[in-house]
């Protein structure tokens, strides 16, 4: 490597390293400004993805103190400090293994303080509330749970995260592309989620999102089945529902073969999902209420006599987490904003004979969904 390349790497690190300390500190900014609406004059952060969320730091024990005034503080311990000073360029790193306690001790004066109510320990959040705040031992902020902060603003992406998810959903195209050819009679469930996840690792992928399903024939009824050692039969349907993480952020796709030609049941069924599928992905759009986008899909199936087998929501948030918010199913609220990556995942399970889903991951935009996994949604015949 010549010396102008060397040069020209350790500018494009800054350049990337400025641009992540930004990244984060708006995401920080954000945070305070919420803290207003609330009446409270910090939130003590300890879910482990939302930490990392606010300050680039992946750890098995870290936590952040965020306060009204917008300032910031890190607690990890000895195993991950080098880490948080190296990635976490704009806040205080502490080193403590008691990390929520040390945060806490700071603030002393602080009428109340927010935790997450979603994930803190009943035990932790016990303790906390009885531990005397600082250099105030008479004093002790108090705790109130609040659900949802952080993950209300990581529901809407920046495009670096949505340049992130569409490489994993390439990956995961792009395994399934490599296996479906090798789905045949006689291979087994747990062979086919095994290629899948050792392709997409292979591709490139940090790891798989999560465990895959496959269900084949009858099992296909089971919505979320673990792969057994069931073998494939000529004439089955066989569902694979799996996704590759890159970068931290986690894909998910759904498709839905045939095993030799399909019965007219079989395609019929298929063409009730995808039309579903269809419906759902075109009412996507900034301004669509969760309900209203389930109910495009649902009604599709409910008009074919099949309602009640559909019975899962019709999609979910994906990002730092393979379910998060928002989550679209019948009576759920909010609107959907611009940016916002979503999967799009009707399904028809029929007990003892076998089911059809079809799943998509998306990404909202003013002028129409983009659609991140793009495999066919052609019924494949293998």
């Amino acid at each position: 490597m010549t010396d102008v390349h060397r040069t020209a790497d350790r500018t494009a690190d800054r350049t990337s390293d400025k641009t992540a300390e930004e990244t984060h500190a708006r995401r920080r900014a954000r945070l305070a400004e919420a803290l207003g609406e609330h009446g409270a004059g910090a939130v003590l952060v300890t879910w482990p993805v939302n930490v990392r969320y606010l300050t680039g730091l992946t750890s098995s024990n870290a936590a952040v103190l965020v306060t009204a005034a917008g300032e910031a503080a890190l607690a990890t311990d000895s195993r991950y400090r080098e880490t948080a000073e190296a990635v976490c360029a704009g806040v205080e790193v502490v080193e403590d293994r008691d990390v929520a306690g040390v945060l806490l001790d700071r603030c002393a004066g602080v009428e109340r303080v927010l935790v997450e109510g979603d994930h803190m320990p009943v035990g932790l959040f016990q303790r906390l509330s009885e531990r005397p705040s600082g250099s105030h031992p008479g004093r002790r902020p108090a705790l109130t749970p609040a659900g949802g902060l952080v993950e209300t603003l990581r529901a809407v992406k920046d495009e670096a995260e949505i340049e992130a998810l569409r490489r994993a959903c390439a990956l995961t195209d792009e395994a399934f592309s490599l296996v479906v050819e090798r789905v045949a009679p006689g291979v087994t469930e747990r062979e086919i989620a095994r290629w899948l996840e050792v392709a997409m690792v292979e591709l490139g992928a940090d790891r798989p999102a999560f465990d895959s399903i496959v269900a084949s024939g009858p099992n296909g009824s089971i919505p979320h089945h673990s792969p057994s050692e069931r073998r494939v039969e000529r004439g089955d349907l066989v569902t694979m529902d799996f996704g590759a993480r890159y970068g931290g952020y986690h894909a998910d796709m759904t498709r839905t073969v045939a095993v030799g030609p399909p019965a007219a049941w079989q395609r019929d069924l298929y063409d009730l999902v995808r039309r579903a599928q269809r419906a759902g992905r075109h009412a996507v759009r900034p301004g669509a209420t969760a309900g209203e986008v389930d109910a495009a899909a649902r009604e599709v199936i409910a008009g074919a006599g099949h309602a009640e087998r559909f019975g899962h929501g019709l999609g979910h948030g994906v990002g730092l987490e393979i379910h998060e918010l928002p989550f679209l199913g019948p009576g759920r609220t909010g609107r959907l904003e611009d940016r916002v990556p979503i999967t799009v995942e009707p399904g028809v399970y029929l007990p003892g004979a076998g089911g059809v889903r079809i799943e998509d991951t998306l990404v909202t935009r003013a002028d129409g969904p983009e659609l991140l996994t793009l495999t066919t949604k052609e019924l494949l015949v293998l």
